[in-house]
């Protein structure tokens, strides 16, 4: 029976990439579904065969563990360059799409206490 290995919702072309490339290379039997059109489906890679479910998921934790690492150094150096992402970067670089977010957020935390705030009329 086919066992579910990895989820690729969320997950960026280069990760998924490298993950079928891990996959290939280490001789797993692997196939992949797509959610279609109205996203009831899983976009995910599968695992045909069950009798190699432990070292495919210990090729995995492997691949993550050392791609967590990498992106964290990624981070960390940076960081150190004055480079890392933040919010008054991000404003500078799309200050409409940020103004517009924050809005929406107070717009939204208005609209759900707004039946709060007249029980004191009450």
């Amino acid at each position: 029976m086919a066992h579910l290995l990895f989820r690729l919702r969320h997950v960026t072309d280069e990760e998924a990439l490298e993950v079928r490339r891990l996959l290939d290379e280490r001789g797993f039997d692997v196939y992949e579904t797509q959610a279609g059109f109205f996203r009831l489906g899983v976009d995910a890679i599968w695992l045909r065969d069950s009798s190699q479910r432990e070292a495919a998921e210990a090729a995995l934790a492997e691949y993550q563990q050392a791609r967590r690492q990498r992106e964290r150094e990624a981070f960390e150096q940076a960081r150190a360059r004055g480079e890392a992402p933040t919010l008054w970067r991000r404003f500078l670089a799309h200050p409409l799409q940020v103004v517009l977010t924050i809005v929406a957020v107070l717009l939204v935390a208005l609209l759900t206490l707004l039946p709060f705030l007249g029980l004191n009329a009450l």
